[in-house]
């Protein structure tokens, strides 16, 4: 295993579960000091304990990204735990689907757009302040294919949602290039996580499924999607700027 954080200060919301616990499992294992953030700490405390378990170092920070204090507060905490922050991957989001456009929940609506969106922005604001006084660093945001990439009937608001974060990184990393801050996305397709599963199916009917949808074949692996976040991040990516990286087996081609 390669050591390309070492020393660095990593940040992931949405690190309790699914691809966020992935990717911050992927920075420690390459030397990152890594901040699990989101709004509960039980599921955080397990990333921590597996990261520690392997020999890495993490810290847990329980905050909301739809609040634009708490993840003022959030950045705070990185900073005062580790000594500062180099990396932070917003990864916290959620998912409503099931209706169209005509018919879809407004209760829905405001909550994938307070955390998908507004929670993105929450996020970079509070970020991109430390890193261009400190030095800069870099920032990859999770999107989705669905929304920037392809689209499908009955998932109108969460594809809205992360076309607006594609949208967000590209105009943000322009933005911030010149403050030494790197901004990038990642847009990962059905992938190893339960927001892949439909309403009630199993992995095993989700994996005959894809075998019909995706040209690979399958959904794509958590550590698939973490290397190319921890690309992005990388030295390597030095000019990526404004990337939108789709990890999705070809859906999307």
């Amino acid at each position: 295993m390669s050591a390309r954080f070492t020393d660095r200060v990593v940040l992931v919301t949405g690190a309790g579960t699914g691809l966020g616990r992935a990717i911050a499992l992927a920075f420690a294992a390459e030397g990152a000091k890594v901040v699990a953030a989101g709004r509960t700490a039980e599921p955080l405390d397990t990333t921590v304990a597996l990261i520690e378990a392997a020999g890495g170092t993490a810290a847990a920070v329980t905050a909301d990204v739809a609040d634009a204090g708490s993840t003022r507060e959030l950045v705070r905490r990185t900073v005062e735990v580790f000594g500062g922050l180099d990396v932070a991957v917003n990864n916290a989001g959620v998912f409503r689907g099931g209706h169209s456009a005509a018919d879809f929940p407004l209760d829905d609506w405001r909550t994938l757009l307070d955390i998908n969106v507004t929670g993105v922005l929450h996020a970079l604001q509070a970020e991109v302040a430390h890193m261009r006084a400190h030095g800069g660093g870099a920032i990859v945001n999770i999107a989705s294919n669905l929304g920037p990439h392809v689209r499908i009937p009955g998932v109108f608001g969460y594809q809205v949602s992360k076309a607006a974060v594609s949208a967000m990184t590209r105009a943000a990393a322009l933005d911030h290039i010149a403050d030494g801050v790197r901004i990038n996305a990642v847009s990962p397709g059905a992938s190893e996580s339960t927001m892949s599963l439909l309403p009630a199916e199993t992995e095993a009917e989700r994996e005959v499924r894809m075998k019909e949808q995706s040209p690979l074949g399958r959904i794509s692996s958590a550590a698939e999607v973490a290397a190319a976040v921890l690309y992005l991040a990388s030295d390597a990516a030095g000019s990526a700027v404004g990337t939108d990286l789709v990890i999705d087996g070809g859906v999307s081609a």
